[in-house]
């Protein structure tokens, strides 16, 4: 199992977009990345980031809603290792769903087949017992000789342990039916199934039997109100908004040794930005303690707390005082004293360094 489980540990990536979040995995062979249409459904492009693979954007190139399959750019500097893909499973067959669950990086869940051929909405899926979770959609469900049997695509809500995949064999359908495309923007007609290019389509129908294509909702991402000003505030100190994006009013961004959230609360109309620094020590901290609260008192846009073993600066700018100007100094304060403080924290005070998930 721990062999399984290993060798895909450069093949599966976290893919984000401003409306969701999920899983994909390299095909080599056909040199794209898969994942699940929902994952991405309304983008035209996806951010993916794995063990070896920086946050890089990539061009969602194929989008087959019928199956629930879409395939995205293959990054330039990814890493390929080779996969297999196997399209034989069978019942009380040892599987495990490979993800991200609500964004929690590389999950390995263990499971059975429960039922080889589960017929939902015409399409057969594969119905297994590993528990899967929002975030682990488009990962790859393996078998133990760590081969791909399944695309993990869904769960039924009240369910329990009630997990389905798409069977192998339909993704190499769709891979080999998008090959003459490559490259192009291409859906997959939910009707006729024929494949059309994003230029071949007639206003976004299929000019084969007239039905809407999964080109019609997709817009390209621009942040409105509060959330185009941050992002503009983020390219002013010197990073990049469309990378950082968590959702549509959340941003994370690596500056330093210091992980920095940004959050815009919509209802309570505020900015939020903490940065998180290292975790407190189990000797020395009342000293820790007291040279916090000196830097408290003396910090002017910025403030210290502890969460449980998490020690946090933070900053935060309430719409009824936000000036742009104003923001830029603060959040400009905010990632130059996390960048400063977590060194101070660690080698004066003996805080320790967070650990950060590969």
């Amino acid at each position: 199992m721990d062999n399984a489980i290993d060798q895909f540990r450069d093949v599966v990536v976290q893919i984000a977009t401003p409306r969701s979040t999920g899983t994909g995995f390299y095909v080599k062979e056909f040199n794209v990345i898969v994942t699940n249409c929902h994952v991405v459904s309304e983008s035209v492009e996806a951010v993916v980031s794995g063990r070896k693979l920086p946050e890089t954007a990539v061009t969602v190139l194929f989008k087959d809603p019928a199956y629930d399959l879409a395939f995205l750019e293959m990054p330039q500097n990814a890493p390929t290792p080779e996969i297999n893909l196997n399209t034989q499973v069978k019942q009380g067959e040892i599987i495990i769903a490979i993800g991200h669950p609500y964004g929690l990086k590389y999950t390995a869940t263990k499971g059975i087949v429960s039922k080889v051929e589960r017929l939902y909405n015409d399409v057969k899926y594969i119905q297994i017992d590993a528990s899967i979770n929002p975030g682990n959609s488009g990962g790859p469900l393996v078998n133990m000789r760590g081969e791909v049997v399944g695309v993990n695509t869904f769960i039924l809500s009240g369910g329990e342990n009630l997990g389905f995949a798409l069977p192998a064999y339909y993704l190499l359908e769709s891979l080999r039916d998008y090959q003459p495309y490559m490259g192009k923007r291409t859906a997959r007609c939910v009707s006729c199934y024929n494949l059309v290019t994003q230029t071949e389509t007639e206003d976004n129908y299929c000019p084969h039997c007239g039905t809407r294509l999964a080109f019609y909702n997709e817009t390209t991402y621009e942040p409105v109100g509060r959330a185009k000003i941050i992002e503009e505030l983020i390219t002013e100190l010197g990073k990049n908004p469309v990378l950082a994006r968590r959702g549509e009013n959340a941003w994370e961004i690596t500056h330093g040794s210091a992980i920095i959230e940004i959050t815009y609360v919509e209802e309570a109309r505020y900015i939020i930005g903490d940065a998180h620094l290292c975790r407190l020590p189990k000797t020395n901290i009342k000293e820790l303690y007291e040279f916090l609260l000196r830097e408290n008192y003396t910090l002017e846009s910025t403030m210290f707390s502890v969460y449980e073993q998490d020690i946090i600066l933070s900053a935060v700018i309430y719409d009824a005082y936000f000036t742009r100007d104003m923001a830029i100094s603060v959040f400009n304060d905010l990632f130059n004293k996390s960048d400063e403080y977590d060194n101070i924290l660690v080698e004066k005070y003996g805080a320790i360094w967070k650990n950060r998930e590969e």
